[in-house]
């Protein structure tokens, strides 16, 4: 009788357990479904308010809930677009520091300590000049960026701290003629004269394919520089540099400084 009432007991634990499990699953499941609409609603009411932290934060939450691929890709999309909000703006984040403008000061010499860029300091800041005064409170950029250009995808990867910030599709060269490797971002242009073979053609001819931004790279003819012909992006069709649309390659040029790491994949 011992044995008989051990194994009821033990039978009704079992059973218990596995009802347990089977509501305790669905709920989470139920749980689950309503958190993405949730988050997702409190994160777009935040981005609207200018909350762009607590608004990535719900994005990411969301993102965490939801398993299609599709649902994925537009989440992310919207979590890098907070990004470039969080960086183009005084919010601070884990890779930004209050800099306090000291006397003899100047907008490069601040960039140059930092490893960032003067237009990063300035959009960051709301700066319409160059103009600082000592005693004035900066957010500088204190984290390294780094590219990342997926030739299979035509895709280039804005990151920082081993996080997508952004994502942009741009054009690679044609016959796989871009170069595999790393390399390094040695000089940055504003509306680059494109010095074709034989010819010289200036930033605001039509013929001039490089667009209204130009980044070399450390091998020598190579870069990131913007278009005149966006409606071929995605393509590999370039004559080995990567080509971007000038509103992305303007955004990009503003953030990124001379000495960024660039990591090409086929």
């Amino acid at each position: 009788m011992k044995r008989l009432h051990i194994g009821i007991i033990a039978g009704v634990i079992v059973l218990v357990l596995i009802f347990g499990f089977i509501f305790s699953s669905k709920d989470k499941a139920e749980t689950n479904t309503r958190s993405k609409s949730s988050y997702l609603k409190e994160a777009d009411s935040a981005y609207r308010e200018g909350e762009f932290t607590k608004a990535k934060i719900l994005y990411v939450r969301a993102k965490e809930t939801v398993e299609k691929a599709s649902e994925l890709e537009k989440i992310q999309g919207r979590i890098e677009d907070v990004n470039i909000k969080i960086i183009f703006s005084s919010v601070p984040d884990e890779c930004s520091t209050e800099y306090t403008v000291k006397p003899k000061d100047a907008l490069v010499k601040i960039a140059k300590k930092f490893n960032t860029t003067v237009d990063l300091v300035k959009k960051a800041n709301g700066l319409k000049s160059d103009i600082i005064r000592p005693g004035q409170k900066l957010k500088v950029n204190t984290c390294r960026f780094s590219i990342a250009v997926d030739k299979s995808q035509n895709l280039l990867f804005l990151k920082r701290q081993g996080e997508i910030i952004k994502t942009y599709i741009v054009s690679t060269g044609k016959d796989n003629n871009t170069p595999v490797g790393d390399f390094k971002i040695v000089n940055k242009l504003l509306e680059p004269t494109w010095f074709k073979t034989g010819a010289v053609i200036p930033p605001d001819s039509p013929e001039n394919i490089l667009g209204s931004r130009w980044m070399g790279f450390d091998l020598k003819g190579y870069g990131v520089h913007g278009t005149t012909d966006p409606d071929n992006l995605g393509k590999q069709i370039t004559l080995g540099c990567v080509r971007m649309k000038n509103e992305d390659v303007e955004e990009l040029f503003d953030i990124v400084s001379v000495g960024t790491g660039v990591t090409i994949v086929d």
